[in-house]
């Protein structure tokens, strides 16, 4: 692998992914299939899918291994890119591992991975994880991506507000005057 490029936030993320299927000839048409954990990697599939849509590729979810339950990824108006009921037959241009599945407790191994990039030998491997997953669980040594994306989600800023009664009150009754001008409730 060349050496890395440190990007930040979310086009970090998305637009080398992006860049690397335009570079390397996918067309419409071409079928890339993400592999992951159902609900803990379907949110951050939904955003790379939207982020290439406009390419024309089909998009398929995977989850975890299980390939007979591969589903299609849609645009759906006003909402954005969402995995469907409608099953697919596989035959990917690029396979998209996901690093929810080298986490604790997740119910496949590396050998589950190896297995199926060995099933679609004529297809490019992409990972993409956050902090460091597939190298914590030592997938890294093992898999050689075509391309893998690690992003940092450091540090988490958490805040709370507590408010009385009253004081919530008192902020509606301002964000209602500020959305509706002229009407003046007190």
């Amino acid at each position: 692998m060349s050496d890395p490029v440190p990007l930040k936030g979310v086009p970090g993320i998305l637009r080398p992914f992006k860049e690397y299927l335009e570079k390397h000839g996918f067309v419409n048409g071409d079928q890339i299939v993400y592999y992951g954990v159902p609900g803990t990697c379907t949110p951050f599939i939904e955003l790379l899918a939207f982020a290439v849509r406009g390419l024309g590729l089909e998009q398929v979810f995977v989850p975890y291994f299980t390939e007979e339950k591969a589903k299609r990824i849609g645009f759906v108006e006003e909402i954005g890119m969402q995995v469907s009921q409608d099953p697919v037959p596989l035959h990917p241009k690029a396979l998209i591992i996901m690093g929810g599945l080298a986490m604790p407790n997740v119910p496949v191994t590396i050998t589950d991975a190896r297995i199926v990039i060995t099933r679609h030998p004529e297809a490019v491997t992409l990972g993409i994880c956050f902090m460091h997953m597939f190298e914590k669980a030592g997938w890294r040594k093992e898999i050689k991506y075509d391309l893998l994306i690690d992003a940092s989600i450091d540090p988490v800023t958490v805040e709370t507000q507590t408010m009385t009664l009253s004081e919530r009150s008192r902020y509606l009754i301002n964000l209602y005057n500020l959305t509706h001008p002229g009407s003046e409730h007190k």
